[in-house]
């Protein structure tokens, strides 16, 4: 009998079913058994009983065998099984095609941003010191080709849908823009708003050839998160944006819903738009989470996202403001649930 091929290269063999997955499918292809040695042990027989776990996936052996001048000794393996999940061969395989499908459009993703990124960035460098002349502020320049870069990238792969458009104040009006935050794929969809904001960035971003490269060129603020010094510089250098007409990005969460669940809002945000005047745009992004999940960048899943565009908050109590608007944005979330 062949139990697996793990077992041939052992010159392990089973006793008395040579086909154990048509004939004990209730035990999913394994049931207790005895094992023999045709190679360690010829003259002593290596008798073991066999348990399949579903869950673990595997076979635990409970061996016992005698050998010439040695006490019976009892052994409990756990070996790998090559017949595990052969029980729901259906559920298995419509899995693995799903998967499947999803690393093949995570690579045709990445492929696709990185050859226009390329492009793109060569049209920003040229363009870059009369952007520095004329409109270093805003830099419509390098958002609308930002804007290009995120349509083109995404476009192939999902839809989406903007709610509430008519809540986003004009290009050239200062605002502080506030989102939930669930995936990797939230920047490429805020981008195509084609809203002159600053993103809030980790300085390790910085490092990604081309896209950090060309993240620097869009006046995106570095932070080092675990540095003191490096939030307060980050404060009142968005401040200085603001009060001069620009708009900055925070995903006050401070990093990615791992479960899509809206975490606790910190108040950076809010004391900048406390202390310069400027509104608060809340913004809940929807779907993002599904199709690329936190800590599963290789993949992208079959879905379409939803911006829904909340109306303007705005007020001169950061603390009321963190609670108003992180309200607002868990509201929409339990609808969209």
């Amino acid at each position: 009998m062949v139990c697996s091929a793990s077992y041939i290269q052992l010159g392990l063999y089973c006793s008395p079913y040579k086909d154990p997955i048509r004939k004990h499918l209730e035990h999913n292809g394994i049931r207790n058994c005895v094992l023999f040695s045709k190679t360690n042990y010829p003259k002593y027989p290596y008798k073991s009983q066999c348990f399949f776990h579903r869950r673990e996936r595997s076979i635990s052996m409970y061996a016992e065998y005698n050998l010439p001048n040695q006490n019976k000794k009892s052994r409990s393996v756990i070996v790998r099984s090559e017949l595990a999940g052969t029980g729901s061969p259906g559920t298995s395989y419509q899995l693995s095609e799903i998967q499947l499908g999803s690393k093949i459009r995570g690579i045709c993703f990445y492929t696709v941003t990185s050859f226009i990124a390329v492009f793109l960035f060569v049209v920003m460098v040229v363009g870059h010191p009369f952007v520095l002349l004329k409109d270093r502020c805003q830099r419509n320049f390098h958002n609308f080709i930002a804007k290009i870069w995120a349509s083109m990238t995404i476009g192939p792969f999902f839809s989406v849908k903007i709610q509430g458009y008519e809540n986003l104040p004009p290009k050239d009006s200062p605002a502080v823009y506030v989102s939930n935050h669930q995936s990797f794929l939230d920047i490429y969809t805020l981008l195509t708003l084609g809203r002159n904001f600053k993103f809030v960035s980790k300085t390790a971003i910085f490092l990604y050839p081309v896209v950090g490269w060309a993240m620097y060129l869009l006046g995106t603020i570095p932070l080092k998160r675990m540095d003191r010094k490096s939030q307060l510089q980050t404060l009142k250098r968005c401040m200085e944006l603001v009060k001069n007409g620009g708009s900055v990005f925070f995903f006050p969460e401070g990093t990615r819903s791992k479960d899509g669940s809206l975490g606790a809002f910190k108040k950076g945000a809010f004391s900048i738009a406390a202390k310069t005047g400027a509104p608060v745009i809340p913004i809940t992004l929807v779907g993002t989470g599904k199709i690329m999940p936190a800590g599963m960048e290789g993949t992208v899943n079959a879905g379409s996202v939803k911006i829904v565009i909340h109306p303007p908050v705005i007020g001169d109590n950061p603390d009321i403001l963190c609670n108003e608007v992180r309200n607002v944005i868990a509201d929409e979330l339990v609808r969209k649930d």
